[in-house]
């Protein structure tokens, strides 16, 4: 059976500071991120059938998960598949700015840059008690920017996640208490375009 793993930071816990402390990295990976994977790979264990499956195949086919297991996948799954794209698109280092296809792409489906950030954060702003706002790709190649509820993921739409962000409190809690705003604000900062990139390209 396919064990799933909790991936390493590719960077210290203090490395997005100021944006983002280092007790918050620690506990978000170490425990938040941590307990998805223990936790789904617990649930999987009812369905060994499904071991040969890709994380993102999983999320992708979550109604044909067993009905007993769907909501611990659904969660865990999604907490699992949510992070790692999180952890490399806050990676410290890279560019700063969106390379120029996926620039031209987002000035074409919001009509600047600007736009597109607005838009991002708002879904970040207005996304009711904990989720996530994303950026996402479709069957396609059109990009849509929309949020999703606790540790639902765009996979679960046949969407392919490019950039997302944490908007549960456990992400930031420790340094903004309830100014959302400020850490949304802050995350442009710190996004990493080059995984961006990476994921945008991803065939």
């Amino acid at each position: 059976m396919q064990i799933h793993e909790l991936p390493q930071l590719t960077f210290a816990f203090d490395a997005l500071e100021p944006v983002i402390d280092a007790r918050t990295m620690e506990i978000h990976h170490g425990k938040h991120h941590a307990a998805y994977v223990a936790n789904l790979n617990k649930a999987l264990e009812a369905a060994p059938d499904l071991s040969e499956m890709s994380m993102e195949q999983l999320l992708q086919r979550i109604q044909d998960v067993p009905e007993g297991i769907r909501t611990a996948v659904r969660n865990n799954g999604g907490g699992h598949a949510n992070h790692t794209l999180f952890w490399q698109v806050i990676a410290p280092g890279g560019s700063k700015t969106p390379h120029a296809k996926l620039a031209r792409q987002l000035e074409e489906s919001f009509g600047s840059l600007d736009a597109f950030m607005e838009k991002f954060g708002n879904e970040a702003m207005t996304r009711f008690g904990s989720g996530w706002a994303w950026l996402v790709m479709d069957v396609d190649q059109k990009l849509h920017v929309y949020s999703t509820a606790n540790q639902d993921s765009p996979w679960m739409e046949g969407h392919r996640p490019i950039l997302g962000l944490d908007v549960w409190e456990h992400a930031y809690y420790l340094q903004y208490q309830n100014r959302r705003a400020d850490y949304v604000k802050a995350f442009w900062s710190i996004v990493n375009w080059d995984a961006v990139q990476r994921f945008y390209e991803f065939d």
